[in-house]
């Protein structure tokens, strides 16, 4: 029974940030709650946490952030309205993600203390389980959802398993850096990780993706409140101190990644999302095609 492996049933989606890249349009508005089409970026994380298999969802929020509770739950008078005006379509699209009721939990991260702070305000939603960290921002365009192709490789690696993707040299001061060991193309053995290294120091040109499953074991680094690169608590300080304490591997992912805390990046991915989708996609590209 020791050799069970544990599934991966809980997720954590940090949403506290105050999003100030995109003000004025976030002074009253949750970043995590800007649309890409028609869906809230935080709505993306969800739905691929609930194709990977994921059971509860933790949100670790900060104030001004009541919109992404109230985005989680029942609309009555909204759904009353579409049932007598006919619009199953619409109704189906305010409803069918929705997590079943029990399965979403709210927890406060009460300073801007980091990455690494916010997911160790969960902790005690998480307990002593193998847990998922989505980051809304990092938006991930591909046939199979990111995390469900991490956790259908997790069974192979166990321990930490981060995703990856390769940037050029000089964009690693923008990324935690991984150092790596083995390398098959897909997985890779993470032997160290630099938080945003200037090029020109950093150990490889191999990034770390907002996609993480992970070992309870980080919250005791976390707990001590080691402040790192920026003065935050880093989660990549807490992931570097595991190694050689459990298996620890990058995953390569299929797929397009965009950077929606970033004004240009959020604005490709509008246009690869549009571009993508059967109903409007043709629609899209002909738009486009009286602008190049």
């Amino acid at each position: 029974m020791t050799n069970m492996i544990p599934r991966v049933r809980k997720a954590i989606f940090p949403v506290g940030g105050l999003g100030t890249r995109f003000l004025p349009a976030t002074k009253a508005m949750p970043k995590e709650m800007l649309p890409v089409v028609d869906k809230p970026l935080i709505q993306y994380a969800v739905e691929e946490a609930q194709a990977a298999g994921i059971e509860e969802f933790i949100f670790v929020t900060g104030r001004g952030k009541t919109a992404i509770e109230d985005h989680f739950d029942r609309s009555y008078e909204l759904e009353r309205t579409l049932a007598e005006r006919g619009k199953q379509a619409e109704l189906d699209a305010v409803n069918r993600w929705l997590p079943p009721p029990g399965s979403t939990a709210y927890t406060r991260q009460q300073e801007p203390l980091g990455l690494g702070h916010a997911v160790w305000c969960a902790r005690d939603l998480v307990g002593n389980e193998p847990f998922a960290v989505l980051l809304a921002d990092d938006l991930i365009l591909a046939p199979k959802p990111c995390l469900a192709q991490m956790i259908e490789a997790y069974p192979e690696v166990r321990g930490n398993l981060i995703a990856c993707m390769d940037v050029p040299k000089e964009h690693a001061r923008r990324y935690g850096i991984v150092d790596p060991g083995r390398d098959d193309g897909k997985l890779i053995q993470v032997r160290g990780l630099v938080e945003k290294p200037p090029g020109d120091t950093a150990p490889s040109s191999i990034a770390v993706i907002g996609r993480y499953v992970l070992e309870p074991s980080v919250f005791e680094h976390l707990e001590r409140g080691a402040k790192g690169a920026g003065g935050e608590i880093q989660l990549t300080d807490a992931l570097a101190a595991q190694i050689g304490r459990s298996p620890f591997h990058g995953y390569r992912f299929e797929g397009k990644r965009f950077d929606c805390g970033d004004k240009v990046g959020f604005f490709e991915a509008q246009i690869a999302f549009a571009l993508a989708r059967d109903d409007i996609g043709a629609a899209v590209r002909s738009v486009l095609k009286n602008y190049i």
